[in-house]
């Protein structure tokens, strides 16, 4: 752990004086200093309690001002967060793509409330893979049927509802978003007495409740909660949706309150932090490393993969093999999904060498057995233009494949530039799954918005409608993105303002911030600051990104941003050098050559 601090100090160039001390008053230790952070070393005071998280954020702000990267500290700043936003590739660098953004859905998800930690048996996650699930084919076929009335037939029918067959179904609803049936499906098991509620049932409820219904509902629904059942899982659950939400305020507050109920410091719940100040402020993530350090919390799996891609995304290719070589010296051994983070950041840098000898790695002696990396050997050799490649992976997942796999393969043909073969694998998973999620239709929808095919796109979704799917999140953000690059801003305006009143439906912040950049282009204030307020009432807490948008419509207006500094103190945001810059350019009451004389 020693090392990989240090690896990070070092590389991120942390800007501290000789001796930095931090003190707090707040934990019994009255003028004492929680640790004291020298040039080359770092060195504890004895304390029994454990920094809460307000205290460790506010050291940050106070000592650790750093810049990841070995980029000059301007270009640092430039990168708002620091990171690819994984969660809204789009609008970040080259180095990112969108399936990165899926890549961390899937990892860091299946440590919260998602998918296999929700699975009460190992048995029964074994066999998802051995045989279908029937209860699972029932809920996902029940066309014009709610899931509680298809429900009712099957068990009229004679079939008996075990727990394992209830866990498979759950497994297999999640793994395909189908986020609104696994809901039913619970509701309706506890309502009929099914199954005995346990803690990890609650749980999963309680996720998909965020996912579906937002923060709020979720907050309703714990207190609903019997108090025996709100354990370590449930807690956990909440803090890694907070996370998902980059909702900083209520993170902190569920882990200071996980704290307060006597659970012990976890990977997980320092891993948590380190995925929600990776979106938001990754100077903070030195901190949470410090913590680990401190409590004797050895890096997982996750840790690493994490850090990673923040030094990969900032282009610090050195600084993640650093963290790859450390990780590997303590016995942390790469899995598919790290190998595929180090690859995309070689690939987004140029280095398609170091990208291959990776993927050849990934692919081990024998590619069949590894078909678990197949997704993302798809992703990454089509990002890398190796079209051969694509079409050697795919050949052998072509006659019998997974629905990931075919996912994947949508999205690499878009990339190449070949929409037919898109098509015709979107139509293929069409025959074998005709009540295919709306995950599907967003895969295909995405390939037409990046190559603007605007009539199409509106064909797919019509499609999708007729088909009886809902259109999520996902689908509405690829639709509002289509409209923004066919120029038809009002249009995206207008699908915001009708998917922002389904109740079902939390919009992705990109969504926003496509119709936002557009208008702030404009130099339209009144829509700008329209979006803005929108994106609050959505439930999304300020970040630089808006106020960097919402400057810039401003300027492009060439009028007085007005009490701005004002507005971005309130909501707990600090400029970086990029944001100062464009705070000065619009101040109306700066000096000028004139003003000077005058006075």
């Amino acid at each position: 752990m020693f090392a990989l601090s240090k690896i990070l100090r070092r590389t991120q160039r942390l800007r501290l004086g000789a001796r930095t001390a931090l003190y707090s008053k707040d934990i019994n230790l009255v003028e004492r200093s929680i640790f004291t952070l020298e040039s080359n070393s770092i060195v504890y005071d004895k304390c029994e309690s454990l920094p809460r998280l307000y205290e460790i954020s506010s050291m940050s702000n106070r000592a650790l001002s750093s810049s990841a990267g070995t980029k000059s500290d301007e270009e640092d700043d430039d990168l708002e967060d620091g990171f690819s936003e994984l969660e809204s590739s789009k609008s970040g660098q080259d180095t990112t793509s969108d399936d990165s953004e899926d890549d961390e859905v899937a990892h860091a998800g299946k440590l919260s409330a998602d998918e296999d930690d929700l699975v009460e048996t190992e048995d029964s996650r074994k066999a998802v893979e051995k045989k279908p699930s029937e209860l699972f084919n029932t809920i996902v076929s029940a066309a014009g049927l709610s899931v509680g009335s298809a429900l009712d037939k099957w068990v009229e029918e004679g079939h008996e509802i075990s727990r394992v067959e209830v866990s498979k179904a759950m497994l297999l609803l999640r793994r395909r978003r189908m986020y609104g049936r696994a809901l039913q499906m619970s509701e309706w098991l506890e309502a009929n007495k099914k199954i005995e509620m346990n803690e990890r049932d609650y749980a999963s409820r309680l996720d998909l409740i965020v996912k579906l219904r937002g923060i709020e509902k979720g907050e309703a629904y714990m207190e609903k909660i019997p108090k025996s059942f709100k354990g370590e899982v449930t807690y956990r659950t909440l803090l890694a949706n907070f996370v998902a939400a980059c909702n900083v305020k209520k993170s902190e507050q569920a882990f200071n309150r996980m704290k307060d109920l006597g659970f012990p410091l976890s990977g997980f719940t320092c891993d948590q932090m380190l995925l929600l100040y990776k979106r938001i402020d990754r100077k903070k993530i030195a901190d949470v490393l410090l913590l680990m350090e401190k409590e004797n919390i050895k890096p997982s799996l996750l840790t690493y993969s994490i850090l990673i891609d923040v030094k990969g995304a900032t282009n610090d290719i050195n600084g993640m093999e650093q963290i790859l070589e450390t990780m590997k010296e303590e016995g942390v051994e790469p899995d598919f999904h790290t190998l595929a983070i180090s690859a995309r950041h070689y690939s987004g840098a140029g280095l398609k060498e170091k990208a291959e000898k990776v993927l050849k790695e990934m692919e081990g002696e024998s590619l069949e057995p590894n078909r678990h990396a197949f997704k993302d050997l798809l992703s990454i050799y089509a990002s890398l233009g190796k079209e051969d490649e694509v079409e050697r992976i795919w050949k052998i997942c072509e006659s019998k494949p997974r629905f990931e796999e075919s996912l994947a393969a949508i999205h690499a043909f878009g990339k190449l530039d070949r929409v037919k073969d898109a098509e015709e694998i979107f139509e293929k998973m069409m025959k074998m799954d005709k009540r295919a999620s709306s995950n599907t239709y967003s895969v295909l929808l995405r390939v037409y918005v990046d190559h603007k095919m605007l009539s199409k796109g509106k064909d797919l979704v019509k499609r999708m409608a007729e088909s009886g799917c809902r259109i999520d999140a996902s689908t509405w953000d690829a639709l509002i993105k289509l409209y923004v690059e066919a120029g038809e801003v009002e249009k995206a305006d207008s699908l915001l303002n009708k998917a922002s009143k389904q109740s079902h439906t939390k919009l992705m912040m990109n969504s926003f911030m496509y119709i936002m950049d557009e208008y702030s282009k404009r130099g339209d204030i009144h829509n700008t600051e329209k979006i803005f307020q929108k994106m609050r009432e959505a439930g999304y807490t300020s970040r630089l990104r808006q106020f960097q948008a919402l400057m810039q419509a401003y300027l492009n207006a060439k009028a007085p941003a007005y009490g701005m500094r004002d507005r971005m103190k309130a909501d707990n945001i600090f400029p970086n050098k990029s944001l100062a810059a464009q705070l000065a350019q619009g101040d109306p009451f700066k000096k000028t050559a004139i003003s000077d004389i005058l006075d």
